[in-house]
């Protein structure tokens, strides 16, 4: 049977979800297309412009696989794609994926492996290599534990030459450690680099490592396999999953794991997921893209064959500054350029007029393209027929102090040999700014600048701001207001001209899925606003349930939480106390917007009172805290109330590795039990054994539950006489009334 889905606004064709692709464990493609989807936010970063090889399973973990590079001409055009040109007769078309689809077509098609190069593509072309990779392979009397211990000295030594590694066990047997690069190398560069690191460790510990090839010096030691960094070879991805038999991810671990060898050992997929929803991506500084360059626009206007003006070839390096120069510009028409070092460039205004010499006065600025650096002492003439040709000379030049530095407002204080003062830069429109000589009192400049300012124009498509995982508990109620973290989908929330815009976390326009909200764009059709929320349906208890949301979202209200823009205002660098108060007045006019109440403090307080009553957690914000958009900051803490419920086992599948796959588990209601999914995860060795032995003497020929179970569930199940109780944690409900992503805690 085939199912349609949506993506945001991709539409994915799904079928055979029920197909278990893990026997031992009895996992569906239905729960790899789940766990790839949920994962999305944190694993595609890792992959983006990078061209994907895929291992793939069609009929499980038990049945053959193979790799497909090519994507095949059936595959839906909303994939991006690029060519490589691997010889001189063999060419690959390589998807590229970019999308939470693009993962859930990973999924459907039961590719299970994800596997990418270290470079990226930089536009049609293969980039220079963005990271390295160590692939620690443990050989035969070797385990986990000794990989970790290489780990740390790979680690040590990549220390010692100012970069840093990440560690991931890879989900099958044993580590791999990636190290960005803050240089360009080419990507054969890149794999000198390793091959030189893993020698020089080789060195130091011939008895632990090797970095031979040869499998037959392998023996007891961990392989420091550094060829991976060969711009034609590829890596299991971050977060992907492997092709075993029991449904492992290559995990991204923090450093006191790994040097708790000892204990170390590989993750389930939904273990990564949780730790990954608990707090973050841990990888979150391997990717990150990298900073524009900011003299591209300079570059692009001037021939450095053809004007005497500086060009630098690299990109500038961003730092700080606290220089600035006038130069006075006899150009087609005269001007002063007004040049203010930050972040590695000048930022540059022309002044028609020249700097202003009196409060009274405003001047015309317009922006222009950054200049690089070397322009503080540039002076000259720039040939006729070349951009901006006229005699330059320095008019001023000394150091600033900045006061304030935003999108469309900067306020610094220029100590120069002419200009000595506070001076203000309005934006107005556009690349058009006011210049303005301030009065020289602090407490008028606000004033000033809000007497000279437009109203800010309506921000579409702002990114939400995202909390980190914490302790919430640890935190106090002076510097911080707690909230309830709710079990629904993150909205941000446009009403502009009396038109409601209802966008996703992913910036894609949702607005005719939730037709419930619809009422608030005629509450607040006099004003322009910009809300943060959440989508929410109750159930009877008054408790936010994502499975209720899912299968109906037309119910589903808006729960805002956060207000950034009212009425040609910007709110984002307001405090998040005064955001709140601007919230809340709004709502008192606003039946169908609704702003929860905030929970009484401290931290402890908030989560105690969160588990009674139900709740999916609790957020905490600082009070003085402004709101970045996109961004995830230090400022907003999160804690998830993982679920707690008491199960009883009414059966257990077989196991050809292990003592059993899984356990069949159920609720007891009114002396009937009722099946509620399979437990796989959560058990220690000794722990197997002992339930093995109890559940093998309580068999019968019979399922005990008195509910339907689908035929999947039925499969290579051995009934018990339910007896044994125990506990699980898990994150939630599914629609089907399963357990999602349950952990065994221990019998009771």
């Amino acid at each position: 049977m085939v199912a349609r889905r949506e993506f945001g606004e991709i539409e994915v064709e799904l079928s055979n979800l029920d197909k278990v692709l893990y026997p031992a464990t009895g996992t569906t493609k239905g729960e790899v297309i789940a766990y790839y989807s949920a994962i999305a936010p944190a694993m595609l970063p890792h992959i983006a412009d990078r061209p994907v090889t895929r291992k793939r399973w069609p009929n499980g973990v038990d049945s053959p696989a193979f790799f497909e590079k090519n994507l095949p001409e059936h595959a839906p055009s909303w994939i991006p794609r690029r060519a490589v040109e691997h010889s001189a007769r063999r060419r690959v078309v390589y998807p590229l994926i970019d999308s939470v689809a693009g993962l859930a077509w990973i999924g459907q098609q039961a590719a299970l492996e994800v596997h990418v190069p270290q470079w990226r593509f930089d536009g049609p072309e293969v980039g220079p290599a963005t990271r390295l990779v160590f692939d620690l392979d443990p050989g035969p009397g070797a385990g986990l534990a000794e990989c970790a211990l290489v780990a740390l000295g790979v680690r040590e030594m990549i220390e010692g030459i100012g970069l840093r590694a990440y560690p991931v066990t890879s989900g099958s047997k044993g580590i791999h450690l990636y190290v960005p690069l803050d240089r360009v190398l080419s990507s054969g560069g890149a794999s000198t680099v390793a091959k030189q690191v893993a020698a020089n460790l080789e060195r130091l510990h011939p008895d632990l490592v090797t970095a031979t090839m040869a499998k037959s010096a392998r023996a007891g030691k961990v392989f420091l396999d550094w060829s991976q960094n060969n711009p034609a070879k590829t890596t299991i991805a971050p977060y992907s999953m492997r092709g075993r038999e029991h449904p492992n991810a290559a995990a991204p671990r923090t450093w006191a794991e790994i040097e708790n060898r000892k204990k170390l050992r590989h993750l389930s997929f939904d273990e990564v997921l949780a730790r990954f929803l608990d707090g973050g991506d841990l990888l979150a500084d391997l990717d990150a893209p990298p900073p524009p360059d900011t003299l591209a626009t300079y570059r692009s206007m001037r021939d450095p064959a053809r004007t005497p003006e500086p060009v630098p070839a690299a990109p500038p390096r961003p730092g700080p500054g606290d220089r600035f120069v006038v130069q006075e510009h006899h150009a087609r028409r005269l001007h002063w350029d007004v040049r203010l070092e930050r972040d590695g460039v000048l930022v540059s205004w022309a002044v028609p007029k020249g700097p202003p010499t009196s409060p009274a006065q405003n001047r015309l600025a317009v922006h222009t393209e950054d200049h690089p650096l070397e322009y503080l002492e540039f002076h000259g003439a720039i040939p006729k027929g070349e951009y901006g040709a006229g005699a330059m000379t320095i008019w001023d030049a000394g150091t600033y102090e900045t006061e304030k530095w935003r999108e469309d407002e900067v306020i610094v204080r220029l100590h120069g040999r002419r200009l000595d003062g506070r001076y203000a830069f309005i934006r107005t429109d556009g690349k058009q700014w006011l210049m303005h000589l301030m009065r020289d009192q602090t407490n008028g400049a606000a004033a000033q600048v809000d007497s000279l300012r437009q109203k800010v124009p309506f921000p579409r498509g702002l990114a939400p701001m995202l909390a980190v995982g914490g302790e919430v508990a640890e935190l106090g109620d002076a510097e911080w207001s707690f909230e309830t973290k709710w079990d629904g989908f993150r909205l941000m929330a446009e009403i502009d001209s009396g038109v409601l815009t209802l966008r996703s976390r992913a910036g894609n326009v949702v607005t005719e899925r939730y037709p419930g909200m619809g009422a608030l764009a005629a509450e607040l059709a006099g004003h322009s606003v910009v809300l943060d929320g959440e989508a929410v349906v109750f159930d009877d208890h008054g408790v936010a349930n994502l499975g209720l949301l899912r299968a109906d979202a037309a119910r589903a209200v808006l729960v805002a939480f956060d207000v950034l823009y009212l009425d040609g205002t910007s709110l984002v660098r307001k405090r998040y106390s005064d955001r709140r108060r601007v919230l809340e007045a709004l709502a008192a006019n606003a039946p169908s917007l609704r702003v929860p109440a905030r929970l009484d403090g401290p931290g402890a307080t908030a989560l105690r009172y969160s588990r009674e009553q139900g709740m999916e957690g609790v957020i905490a914000k600082r009070r003085d805290s402004v709101y970045l958009p996109g961004k995830r900051g230090h400022s907003w803490v999160k804690q998830r109330n993982w679920r707690i419920q008491r199960v009883v086992v009414g059966g257990w599948r077989r196991s050809a590795a292990r003592e059993f796959k899984s356990l069949l588990v159920g609720i007891p209601h009114e002396g009937r039990l009722f099946y509620v999914g399979r437990v796989g995860t959560g058990f220690d060795e000794s722990e197997m054994r002992e339930l093995t032995a109890r559940l093998r003497r309580l068999e019968r020929k019979t399922s005990p539950f008195d509910n339907e179970l689908t035929k999947d569930e039925r499969e290579s199940a051995v009934w018990v006489t339910p007896r044994v109780e125990g506990s699980v944690r898990f994150m939630n409900w599914t629609e089907t009334g399963r357990l999602w992503h349950p952990a065994w805690l221990g019998t009771r």
